[in-house]
């Protein structure tokens, strides 16, 4: 099953793929605005164009592991996002802690964008959860 990871902003959407056995994960172009009518059909189009079976949102969370303002947007974000998919698709969210500054340190394949490069590091994270 494939997976997408989403680093969710609102300007723009970090995008990460995996393959099917989970084993190599591929940055993506970003969406932009993808919370807009435009950016969340984007994402669909995705979804079925690489054959998604879960979505994973970054979950912001502050440094100490509470909420904050964007932590709340992002949430919402998720909600929509799993309406819009429907039951046969899951969407679930992975603390994105540091996965913006690990993206900030390493230089991309194919020029992918900080944002999908931290989607990309959020999505190995996730897996490797999922492995233990």
């Amino acid at each position: 099953m494939r997976v997408l990871a989403l680093d969710y902003g609102s300007a723009r959407c970090g995008c990460a793929v995996s393959d099917p056995t989970g084993t190599i994960v591929t940055p993506l172009a970003e969406v932009e605005r993808p919370a807009s009518k435009r950016g969340m059909a984007r994402l669909r189009e995705l979804v079925c164009e690489r054959e998604v079976g879960r979505v994973i949102v970054g979950l912001p969370l502050s440094l100490a592991g509470s909420d904050t303002e964007q932590t709340r947007e992002t949430r919402e974000f998720a909600r929509r996002l799993a309406r819009g998919l429907g039951e046969g698709v899951p969407v679930e969210m992975h603390d994105e802690r540091f996965t913006t500054r690990m993206a900030q340190r390493m230089e991309g394949p194919f020029g992918a964008s900080e944002d999908s490069r931290a989607a990309a590091h959020l999505l190995e994270s996730w897996l490797s959860s999922q492995s233990r």
